[in-house]
């Protein structure tokens, strides 16, 4: 079978979309990892550290993740390649759902760590308002909730990962390069 011939390069997203594209990816590869790092640690001043960190990450996420949202609804991407019109619902599917899970694991978090009494304090400066009263039981709840939702996030963004790649790979259809941080 012969392989499919290179498309030629597709528009591109703004520089800005790309810069936030590539500093959440590797903010939440980063937070999740410390993430399931740190729920087996035993109770000690490391831990507590990675949890802070992890809050701090968290809300950054969250900031960022709205302002990309803002971006997002204020710029248009660029058109959607041809294809399949199962892949292209798909992608819409997938791109909603990684929006929505970027919100929902932050504040799920922040909520839990409200629950659980343990304040968010920003960079260790700036308090923040708790979500919720303190309540063990829906501190257990959100702890669990922000847990799937993790997952589920991780899921969704490992199919990302292997549709773009699948994109370029094997459609060799330019996809990917529209992402790619740089000049085009």
């Amino acid at each position: 079978m012969a392989e499919p011939a290179s498309a030629p390069p597709a528009a591109r997203y703004t520089a800005t979309a790309v810069a936030l594209h590539w500093l959440l990816a590797v903010m939440l590869t980063v937070s999740f990892s410390v993430g399931w790092f740190m729920s087996d640690l035993p109770f000690s001043i490391e831990r507590l550290k990675l949890f802070n960190w992890h809050k701090w990450a968290g809300i950054t996420i969250l900031a960022l993740s709205l302002l990309r949202l803002l971006w997002r609804l204020t710029h248009r991407p660029p058109p959607a390649l041809p294809g399949p019109r199962w892949q292209l619902q798909a992608a819409r599917v997938g791109h909603g759902l990684m929006y929505a899970l970027f919100l929902a694991v932050p504040l799920a978090g922040w909520g839990y760590s409200s629950a659980a009494g343990f304040p968010v304090v920003l960079f260790g400066v700036l308090p923040l308002p708790d979500f919720v009263a303190p309540d063990r039981t829906l501190a257990s709840t959100l702890k669990s909730l922000h847990g799937t939702l993790a997952w589920t996030l991780a899921a969704v963004v490992a199919l990302h990962v292997a549709a773009a790649l699948k994109h370029h790979f094997i459609d060799r259809d330019g996809l990917l390069l529209r992402m790619r941080p740089g000049r085009p």
